[in-house]
């Protein structure tokens, strides 16, 4: 309905006849074609966020359960099928970094610096069979610097919002403690992956762990999870490990992953040569387990995109 129609006419004055004019014939003018506009393409919901990488820890406050060799294998076999992985190494013992074939002591800057001078995450990455965001001996001293800053706990996000676009995953190697540069971690992350030892010691520190994940999402980031458990360094020859997988399905169900990632030496042999055990020995058991995880992670977190 054209906009003359809704609004009232107004009344004009009447004005005086004027003098007959002879009329001239008035020559059709042809129009040029009006250009048809083209509609705007329609971008499908959470586009921006799917563009976005999707942000995982590795996180477990009891050490030795294979969190550095998961990041690293997982996020090695994450490439292998094609996505962009970053790394971070957030762990002051650097041996994420040093797995790779780096000497923390040698490095200028670090994660210390990105989360405390606010330097750009980009400048602390270095590319090898992985992007990693490196670390030093410096990131010890990183949570009582951080201490004293304003919003401390949410550092690493904000470092991550420069390269979250040009990442498919970004895997976050955690400290064993739930100090503040693991609290960084569940800020920034989506999911949180935990390796867990099969033993009995190792299953108790879960509790604690949703303790502190059920403060952060009420908190700091109510979007973070468990998205999946990891039974880790798993011989299936004693009855102690039967029994604590056993455990972990009673109580977590389908968070627990279905691969096993048992006891080799080859874990232990791949960091002496800074390789992922992928390139270590990429036909064996060991390397076909990571693959074998990847799977399910990416299958996982297809199935959360398209429910």
């Amino acid at each position: 309905m054209a906009l003359s129609r809704l609004l009232p006419r107004l009344q004009s004055r009447p004005e005086p006849d004027p003098e007959p004019v002879e009329e001239k014939p008035v020559e059709a003018v042809e129009e040029p074609p009006r250009l048809q506009a083209v509609p705007e393409p329609v971008a499908p919901p959470n586009a921006e966020s799917a563009l976005m990488a999707n942000v995982i820890a590795l996180a477990n406050q009891k050490g030795g359960v294979a969190k550095t060799t998961t990041t690293l294998n997982l996020g090695v076999a994450m490439r292998e099928r094609g996505n962009r992985v970053l790394v971070i190494d957030l762990d002051p013992q650097g041996n994420l970094t040093m797995s790779q074939g780096m000497n923390p002591d040698a490095i200028e800057r670090s994660m210390f610096d990105v989360l405390v001078h606010r330097v750009p995450i980009s400048d602390v990455i270095k590319t090898v069979e992985v992007d990693i965001a490196v670390a030093s001996i410096d990131l010890a001293g990183a949570e009582l610097a951080l201490s004293a800053l304003i919003g401390r706990e949410r550092a690493l996000e904000k470092a991550l919002v420069e390269v979250r676009d040009r990442y498919d995953y970004v895997l976050i190697d955690t400290p064993p403690s739930l100090g503040l540069l693991t609290i960084n971690a569940f800020v920034a992350a989506d999911g949180v992956i935990v390796p867990v030892q099969c033993e009995y010691l190792s299953l108790r520190g879960l509790v604690q762990l949703e303790n502190t994940l059920a403060m952060v999402r009420e908190n700091l980031n109510p979007r973070v999870h468990v998205q999946g458990i990891v039974p880790t360094m798993y011989d299936g020859r004693t009855l102690h490990a039967r029994e604590a997988i056993e455990i972990l399905e009673e109580h977590f169900g389908d968070l627990v992953y279905e691969t096993r990632i048992r006891k080799t030496v080859r874990y232990a042999e791949a960091p002496v040569k800074g390789n992922s055990v992928l390139k270590y020995d990429p036909s064996g058991p060991a390397a076909q387990a990571y693959r074998d995880l990847a799977k399910e992670v990416l299958d996982g977190a297809k199935a959360r995109d398209d429910a």
